[in-house]
């Protein structure tokens, strides 16, 4: 097996996976793009196997701390774990994510389950190149079903990838209705939002459907509705839903009276909708916040920071006394510690003082590896307004 020797001090020596081209010390074998490596210290100690793309800046992830084969059989050991440890959790539906990438040993794979549909994602070159025995190890753990490819996500630039949608088995007959948390909503795997609805944040649009009775709600951000649905059926008195997708305002409505809901969808800008409000006086008991990631990377946190901090600030001059703030962060390259501080440095601007309710992250089903920070993407916090003070 061709290979890669590793570099001291590398951050594959505290529990990473990754292997950056700036940490290779050598490769022997000459490895192909695409190929199965095998891993190797400045001593020539194994470090296990990886998928290898001399394309990308990270050069090498690893698959194993063994000496490994790509091949349906390790597909299908890594599904029914995985699987295993879906069903562990308890899900009352089998809405979920099945694969969550590194975090369940298949770098660049992504599979999330909406009963008998799979949506499958191959980020990495590797993973692309054996899609077809993905697809087979799928149906050996769970029989006939339907496998939708959703590749159209601008990770796989990095990797040298094409976008590409389509059906790799099964019929596909369009767009069909779901209900989870008690919420019918209708999802269209091949051409809606991510694979289908944002399945990191069904706990989170629960925590909020359970504080909402009697409150006028502003959801921003909607996207198809999570958590403006949720707040209506919890026995919010109003709610309003702010998106600037014509689409996703569409859904929403068509969401709302699926569930026989009341809920105001409107299309807007959801900085200049909130600068509009404020002039207005427009009041509210509770906002959400859960704008898409405002950086694809480290470079851009700076400009991120102050898109958070306006719409924070904005928010919080909308809050009622007592009201109630919850506000979501889904980029990795902006900390806990970076969006916490900024909601802080927005309280003081608005002269409001933020008592923490609950924190929030990722869904059980995107678990977290510990010395892998990458798998821990999303992070929120829940606060409520003080009077008096």
């Amino acid at each position: 097996m061709p290979g890669l020797v590793i570099k001291p001090r590398s951050r594959i020596f505290h529990g990473h996976d990754w292997v950056y081209a700036s940490e290779v010390q050598k490769a022997f074998g000459n490895p192909q793009p695409g190929d199965v490596v095998s891993l190797k210290d400045f001593k020539d100690r194994p470090l296990g196997t990886a998928i290898y793309n001399p394309s990308s800046q990270i050069v090498a992830r690893r698959i194993s701390r063994r000496k490994q084969e790509l091949d349906v059989a390790f597909f299908q050991r890594r599904i029914e774990r995985a699987l295993g440890l879906r069903e562990k959790m308890g899900f009352a539906e089998q809405i979920y994510r099945l694969v969550w990438s590194e975090a369940d040993g298949m770098p660049g794979v992504v599979i999330d389950r909406y009963t008998d549909h799979f949506v499958l994602q191959t980020l990495t070159l590797a993973m692309d190149r054996r899609k077809a025995f993905i697809v087979e190890a799928l149906t050996a753990v769970f029989g006939e079903i339907i496998v939708i490819e959703r590749n159209d996500s601008a990770v796989r630039k990095a990797e040298g990838l094409e976008a590409e949608t389509g059906v790799l088995l099964g019929t596909w007959s369009g767009p069909f209705e779901i209900k989870v948390n008690g919420i019918c909503q209708k999802i269209d795997l091949l051409e809606g939002q991510k694979t289908g609805i944002y399945l990191d944040q069904l706990d989170s649009y629960a925590a909020v459907g359970q504080l909402s009775k009697d409150k006028t709600v502003l959801d921003c951000f909607c996207n198809q509705g999570g958590f403006a649905l949720h707040a209506a059926k919890g026995g919010a008195k109003s709610v309003v839903a702010v998106d600037i997708s014509a689409g996703a305002v569409e859904a929403t409505r068509d969401n709302a009276v699926r569930n026989e809901l009341l809920v105001e969808a409107v299309e807007a800008n959801v900085f200049d909708f909130l600068k509009d409000a404020e002039k207005a006086e427009k009041k509210f008991d509770l906002i959400v916040l859960d704008p898409p990631s405002f950086t694809k990377n480290r470079k851009g946190v700076s400009g991120a920071m102050r898109g958070y901090k306006e719409i924070h600030l904005r928010a919080l001059k909308l809050l009622n006394q007592e009201g109630v703030l919850s506000t979501y962060c889904c980029s990795h390259h902006v900390s806990e510690k970076e969006f916490f501080d900024v909601i802080c440095d927005a309280s003081v601007d608005a002269k409001r003082t933020l008592r923490v309710i609950k924190s929030h992250t990722q869904r059980r089903d995107h678990p977290v590896i510990a010395t892998l920070p990458e798998t821990r993407y999303l992070k929120g916090f829940t606060f409520e307004t003080l009077g008096g003070f």
